[in-house]
This record gives C-alpha cells, structure tokens and sequence, in this order.
C-alpha cells in the first residue's frame, strides 16, 4: 500500500477520478456530473480532466446534424 502512495499519492481521490471517467466513457455521468464530483472550479479544468485521461466528449455524427439543422433554424440559412 505504501507503494502505491508513494507513486500515485492519495488514492481516494485516484480511485474517485478512475470511477468518474469510466462512469463518464460508459455514459453514466455527464461532464458537468463529474466536475461536481470531483470538485472543479469550472467547466474548462474538467475538460482538461477528461482530455487528459482520453474520456473524449459523446458527440455523434447526428448531434452534429442536429446542431447544424439548429444554426441554420436560428440564422434563417
């Protein structure tokens, strides 16, 4: 045990952020869910958070054609 506090420092919190990305990848938790969890200050350090352990953001080919069908809703195109 005190090897691995010696690499990987607290591991409560080690063990938290691995359960909050898997639960983020097997899309149990949003992002906003998981910056709560883990206490960040602000949208963009949780995405840093993500990013950095390869939990990329759910966004599918059809969210992007929704998304366009929206802007072009929005700006009369």
């Amino acid at each position: 045990m005190s090897r691995l506090q010696a690499n990987w420092g607290n591991l409560s919190r080690r063990a938290l952020e691995a359960l909050a990305v898997e639960a983020y990848r097997d899309e149990v938790l949003s992002a906003a869910e998981v910056g709560r969890l883990l206490g960040h200050s602000s949208r963009w350090e949780t995405e840093a958070f993500l990013r950095e352990k390869q939990a990329y953001l759910h966004y599918t080919e059809d969210d992007l054609t929704r998304d366009m069908e929206t802007i072009r809703n929005v700006t009369g195109q």
